[in-house]
């Protein structure tokens, strides 16, 4: 083969690489400005053959990312594409707008695929109409199965769970074991142990796929069980399910009624989407936006959830604002006051942050207990004070350089000193002061904080200055 004949041959290859790259791995922007061209040609054809590599929560991403006409038009081009695994994938905030828009037989199809899980959490939300809608498409095993879920209450474990479980008597053989499992039909399409029970239904122990594989046929089920076993209550509220899944390193967990039977599994992925739902909700919280913001809300919604926090915020700055009213007089007198009375503020502001940031963490995570919050007190105290002593000097410093007068600079330096104390003390007492009186931490703390070292920062640094300077 000639040298010429190699290169051609090479060229040829990288040109079928290149077409099917093309095809199938194109870069996200060019991919989605094909698929918006697809909708807006009315292209059923080319929207099938764009999506049909993608995975359903890449498809679901697209959905929720398009506006609503957009979304009408797409889903009137590849409604009948859409089954239960992008149903599951879909935001809750469009989701109820897609089941809308689904023709009837291809909704009905979708939640027939769906584990009871997903379909509980599919439907919970809708009013009652499109519940029993949904509900009449099911098997009568899958539709009390749903109903029982929905029958325990909202954010608990009974909802969260899959009804779809793999059981097994203690006395069963390992060949026992995978002879059932080879032979029936029913199973979950996912499942990581079978879960022992005894009589009467109580779960007593599980064995992983693994381990059931690995060992002889003879071998008891029983003396393959796992030291992580623990069963969760239906009752359980869906953030300490996720905690003990994050904990113990569960894969899965037998769920239990009042009277400790089994009643349904939760898996992994459930498990750690709650903890990532929860994690999101106090990130929006700590922002001030609701805790169901999404990019795909409309005007109103989107005005709906921040009214209420900035109503706050304008309460809270009219409180610091009082303050500098108090020493209007001081500030004429001085303008250099009002000049650097907000660096006071925003220094406190963003300390008070630093250490609330952290203490919500600590709470969400259950690190911080009652055994440790008088050591993270004193830490997030003393960090504050030599924080304030650090920055005080280098603001003293810079405002001495800045207008020569050895009396501003103390007293900026003072000022600072004591508002990172302050906003270190409250950053910590002001979420766990929620925590104990029931409410989210995450919900107004921030709110609360800013309101605190804006205050005692004005207060601080314009009574020392009338006290020392006029």
């Amino acid at each position: 083969m000639t040298e010429q004949d190699s290169q051609d041959g090479k060229d040829q290859v990288a040109g079928k690489q290149g077409d099917r790259d093309e095809d199938e791995f194109l870069p996200r922007r060019e991919l989605l400005d094909q698929i918006d061209a697809a909708i807006e040609a009315g292209d059923a054809q080319r929207l099938n053959e764009l999506l049909e590599p993608m995975h359903a929560a890449d498809i679901a991403d697209i959905i929720e990312r398009l506006t609503p006409a957009e979304r009408r038009g797409f889903l009137q081009l590849y409604s009948g594409e859409i089954d239960g695994e992008i149903l599951s994938e879909i935001d809750e905030s469009i989701r109820e707008e897609v089941l809308e828009q689904l023709p009837r037989e291809v909704l009905a199809e979708a939640v027939r695929e769906m584990d009871s899980d997903d379909v509980v959490d599919l439907i919970e939300d809708l009013d009652e109409p499109e519940r029993e809608e949904i509900l009449a498409a099911l098997d009568d095993s899958d539709r009390v199965a749903v109903q029982q879920s929905l029958a325990y209450p909202e954010y608990s474990a009974g909802r969260l769970m899959q009804s779809e479980v793999v059981t097994a008597p203690e006395h069963w053989t390992v060949g026992e074991a995978i002879d059932f499992l080879r032979s029936e039909e029913w199973l979950p399409e996912q499942f990581y142990h079978i879960i022992l029970v005894d009589p009467r239904r109580h779960p007593i122990g599980y064995v992983t796929l693994g381990r059931l594989l690995a060992a002889r046929r003879d071998v008891l089920l029983r003396d393959l069980t796992e030291d992580s076993f623990r069963t969760i209550s239906a009752f359980a509220e869906e953030g300490d399910v996720a905690y003990a899944f994050n904990q113990y390193h569960l894969i899965s967990a037998p769920v239990v009624d009042a009277d400790d039977r089994l009643v349904g599994v939760i898996t992994i992925d459930d498990a750690m989407a709650v903890l990532d739902e929860e994690h999101e909700e106090d990130i929006l919280r700590l922002a001030g936006v609701g805790d169901e913001s999404s990019l795909s809300d409309t005007v109103p919604q989107t005005v709906r959830q921040r009214v209420p926090w900035l109503a706050t915020n304008i309460l809270t700055a009219l409180a610091a604002a009082s303050v500098i009213a108090i020493f209007e007089d001081e500030i004429a007198k001085l303008v250099a006051l009002a000049v650097l009375m907000p660096i006071v503020a925003s220094m406190g502001g963003n300390a008070g942050t630093q250490t609330l940031t952290v203490v919500v963490r600590g709470l969400a995570t259950r690190d911080l207990t009652s055994s440790n919050t008088m050591r993270v007190i004193r830490r997030e105290t003393i960090v504050g004070l030599l924080n304030g002593a650090i920055f005080g000097l280098i603001m003293g410093i810079v405002t001495w350089l800045w207008f020569g007068d050895p009396g501003l600079s103390m007293v900026i330096g003072m000022a600072m000193i004591i508002n990172l104390f302050v906003a270190a003390f409250a950053g910590i007492l002001v979420p766990l002061a929620l925590n104990r009186l029931g409410a989210d931490p995450a919900l107004a703390s921030g709110t609360f904080v800013t309101m605190v070292t804006d205050v005692v920062g004005f207060f601080a640094f314009l009574g020392l200055a009338a006290l020392v300077l006029l």
